[in-house]
């Protein structure tokens, strides 16, 4: 058959795709099915040999603690110092030249020069049995401190916003590479079949997010597992409802038709792009039934509803995404991304951060709150995190206006909370110095929380690797450690 026509070429590349196939049922099959079926097939793909190759997760690398992740990303630099990590020196030093004995130390000549310290205004309390301490614009996350481990410890290695979310979500700073989603995505698969694996959830603060969509990107790895965006009003994803006058048979027309001629390019190229692109489709079209239903809570009792704050207008939006997270991993859904935007507040902290904490407090406790209720916050690794943290002297080129004053963004130290899926509840892990000012005891690197959060979900960082250009990349790039100190 030299010169087939397309009735038999389609005929002879089925067996083809029927290989394309299966390979998409194993990486929606369970861990442990999969794993056995990639075995006994020859399929180990920890790493790729060849980047044509095309890839099934093989599953968790050891026994997960975690199934899931809900991933709280307050991007601009929440403030440690006014919301989690008290200092009592700074408080009795406030107004005064930063002392010279602290300074010396320091490379950066802004610090040595006026700089003056800034005290928090904010009131701290001990809440739990396990007596951890947070402000008054964070008592409702206070209020679950027994389920609640916080890392006062956090030191990353860029002090600029889209870096610093780019090093966070993506190991790196350079754009192109894959985020952490995408990598948990790639190292275990979905659990859902009409759902996304990886879905982001952006809030409508009015705010962007600095990093872009490179946060959610899958860079070089295959499309399908770039993060899927929800919005929270209207349909929860654009072009969701076909459009009046098309029916569910023409649109399955359609799709068949492009699915054709995306598998005969594939017999052409054996381009694997080709293969996420039929995946993509065909997850779009399943969607298209299961995604009105996973956004309609009219199925939630009013006292749920009251604990994400749906019944008050400031907490609804972050509120409604909090719930809709919880509706996602309750279906599957591997990675849920949440973005609040803005904490960058170098000028009018207190009227500022006011804000956003009464925006978001309530609803991520009372995800925390619902997780556990229901018996999902075993499995489910919640985190809340900015890029970095504020400095703990006011910023002199806003202005040193009593009431007025604001923080710079501040990498050497700042605090990450994180709750269930494996780490310890009820628990303070390292400090910083008398200022705040650095991570001085059990410090924990950006790439060290990222092997801990792949450590939770049975992923070894270091073997969860994927070939691009001639190198093996992984999200901890070449660095990370697993804190065993956050794990129970």
């Amino acid at each position: 058959m030299l010169n087939p026509d397309r009735r038999q070429l389609l005929q002879s590349s089925g067996y083809g795709l029927g290989w394309i196939a299966l390979r998409q049922m194993l990486a929606e099959a369970s861990p442990a099915g999969k794993e056995s079926a990639a075995q006994s097939s020859g399929l180990r793909v920890a790493q790729q040999s060849a980047e044509s190759q095309l890839t099934v997760p093989s599953g968790p690398h050891f026994t997960p603690r975690a199934k899931n992740v809900i991933f709280l990303f307050m991007s601009g630099g929440p403030s440690h110092l006014d919301l989690f990590d008290p200092k009592p020196t700074l408080n009795r030093l406030h107004g005064e030249t930063v002392p010279r004995t602290f300074t010396e130390s320091l490379a950066d000549p802004v610090i040595r020069g006026d700089a003056r310290c800034f005290g928090s205004p904010r009131v701290f309390r001990r809440y739990g049995q396990c007596g951890m301490e947070f402000s008054d614009y964070a008592s409702h996350l206070g209020s679950c401190a027994d389920d609640i481990c916080m890392i006062r410890s956090m030191y990353t290695t860029s002090s600029n916003h889209d870096p610093g979310q780019l090093l966070m979500q993506c190991g790196t700073v350079l754009f192109g590479h894959p985020c952490m989603g995408s990598w948990v995505t790639y190292g275990l698969g979905s659990e859902s079949r009409n759902l996304p694996g990886f879905v982001v959830l952006l809030s409508n603060s009015g705010e962007g997010v600095d990093g872009g969509t490179a946060l959610w990107s899958n860079g070089f790895l295959p499309s399908n597992y770039r993060g899927v965006t929800f919005r929270n009003s209207g349909d929860p994803i654009l072009h969701l409802s076909s459009p009046q006058g098309v029916t569910e048979q023409m649109q399955r027309r359609r799709l068949d038709a492009i699915r054709s001629m995306n598998e005969l390019r594939y017999h052409q190229t054996q381009d694997p792009e080709l293969t996420a692109r039929i995946e993509s489709y065909e997850l779009a079209w399943r969607m298209q039934s299961a995604a009105p239903e996973l956004v309609d809570f009219s199925d939630e009792t009013s006292s749920t509803r009251a604990l994400y704050g749906l019944d008050q207008e400031v907490t609804r939006p972050f509120g409604s995404n909090c719930l809709l997270a919880r509706r996602m991993v309750e279906r599957g859904v591997r990675f849920v991304q949440l973005y609040h935007s803005t904490w960058d507040d170098h000028s009018d902290l207190n009227q500022h951060l006011k804000k956003n904490t009464d925006m978001t407090d309530l609803p991520a406790a009372g995800l925390i709150r619902d997780l556990k209720q229901r018996g999902l916050l075993d499995e489910t690794l919640v985190i809340w995190a900015g890029e970095f943290g504020r400095t703990p002297m006011h910023e002199i080129r806003r202005g040193t206006t009593p009431g007025k004053e604001g923080r710079d963004h501040h990498p050497f130290g700042f605090t990450v909370l994180m709750a269930g899926g494996g780490v310890r509840s009820g628990a303070v892990i390292g400090r910083t110095d008398e200022f705040g000012y650095h991570s001085v005891e059990q410090r924990m690197h950006v790439h060290d929380l990222q092997a801990t959060i792949l450590h939770c979900l049975g992923l070894d960082h270091l073997q969860l690797t994927y070939r691009h250009q001639g190198r093996d990349f992984r999200l901890t790039d070449v660095a990370g450690e697993v804190m065993s100190s956050v794990l129970t």
